[in-house]
């Protein structure tokens, strides 16, 4: 999704949500993107798409740069027209995705434009109640079998499911200022941080820190591999070691990439120096510990095989 730089129509007549579709056709079949559903408003756009070739990015920068190239050209004017980075949330491919499908034809009637889905003409509502060839194009075949495998009957199921309001979890979940970047289940949230945990604090991926692993989970493994009880992690006394605690301190940093400020709040530390303190006694003792070495690669590697817990 995108919108217009300070909200300003990106759509101004027909022939602009025409273009927009043509664009969105043309890079479906030049760069093998499956357009699954859109909704064009006048400032702003929704997609639904499947990248087989994960080139999220390379289709977004096409869609963008080509439309705003054609709407400069024929509105004789020059400039940004949207107000950056598009945003992209990934999808759970179960009843989450149908969520998304219905959200996304249902925002003309949120805006109050029409009082139907099937009013509303620059959407792609109809082509999953349509036949024609000219909606052969849009990847719809795939969520309309979640309904049914019978053509007819999943076209029914889909125009009631359309009809039907959407869960308070969806709705919630949209109007989140920060719009969160995953969608779905726990065990769906669990799965794309542990395959892709390898991207986490990556720069060139908006949201990546959300692939962290979650503080408390981790925690749950360093007491596990120590044998201590989670509160045992924030006793702090002064002149004694606390090594689980140090040990969590340094892998917090490590795999949820908590600020010094984040962890003192998670720990009770007032000071972020004194966080900043436990983070260089286990890099000092992890240069002549191989114990402790061990048994932090041991949780490691217990996070990155994305184990779970029991």
């Amino acid at each position: 999704m995108n919108r217009g730089r300070r909200r300003e129509r990106v759509f101004s007549t027909a022939k602009d949500y025409e273009v927009f579709i043509t664009v969105l056709q043309e890079t479906a079949e030049l760069l093998n993107l499956k357009v699954a559903a859109y909704c064009l408003m006048p400032s702003h756009y929704h997609l639904l798409l499947h990248t087989p070739d994960g080139n999220l990015s390379r289709c977004m920068r096409h869609i963008n740069g080509v439309y705003t190239q054609r709407f400069n050209r024929r509105h004789k004017q020059d400039g940004q027209l949207f107000r950056g980075r598009y945003k992209s949330v990934v999808v759970a491919d179960d009843s989450y995705l149908l969520e998304v499908l219905r959200y996304i034809h249902k925002n003309p009637i949120r805006a109050g434009i029409v009082r139907k889905v099937g009013e509303y003409v620059w959407s792609s509502h109809k082509g999953y109640t349509s036949r024609a060839k000219k909606w052969h194009w849009l990847y719809k075949d795939f969520l309309l079998a979640m309904f049914s495998e019978e053509r007819h009957r999943a076209g029914r199921l889909y125009r009631e499911f359309v009809q039907d309001q959407e869960p308070e979890e969806v709705e919630k979940f949209y109007l989140k200022k920060n719009l969160p970047s995953i969608l779905g289940g726990e065990d769906f949230k669990d799965w794309i941080k542990d395959n892709f945990r390898h991207l986490r604090f990556n720069r060139e991926i908006p949201k990546s820190k959300e692939l962290a692993v979650d503080s408390a989970r981790l925690r749950k493994f360093v007491c596990k591999a120590y044998g201590v009880a989670e509160e045992d992690l924030m006793k702090s006394r002064r002149g004694m070691e606390n090594l689980p605690r140090d040990a969590a301190i340094f892998l917090q940093r490590k795999y949820c990439g908590q600020t010094l400020s984040e962890l003192g709040r998670d720990y009770g530390i007032a000071n972020y120096s004194s966080v900043s303190s436990a983070l260089e006694r286990m890099r000092a003792r992890l240069l002549k510990d191989r114990r402790l070495k061990g048994r932090l690669a041991g949780i490691e590697e217990r996070l990155d095989k994305g184990q779970k817990e029991t």
